[in-house]
């Protein structure tokens, strides 16, 4: 299953995503969007989960879950 997260701290980085959404299972791919010209964050990022009961226990868990003073949003990516 593939996850849409967005309002992600400019800050906040791809490796600290895939930690975080590692805690509920195995993360298949992880990409932090940014942008080409800059370099830095667009505030979204995309998760691939293999297993769906596990990316959607981590969907609930960390929807609007506070993250480097940002609180995120995490929904299925259509």
């Amino acid at each position: 299953m593939k996850l849409l997260i967005r309002n992600l701290s400019r800050s906040t980085t791809e490796i600290q995503i895939h930690k975080m959404f590692e805690e509920f299972g195995k993360v298949s791919a992880c990409n932090l969007v940014l942008d080409q010209t800059t370099g830095k964050s667009k505030g979204f990022a995309f998760v691939e989960m293999a297993d769906d009961e596990q990316a959607t226990r981590a969907m609930k868990a960390l929807h609007e879950m506070m993250v480097d003073k940002s609180r995120i949003r995490v929904k299925i990516a259509e």
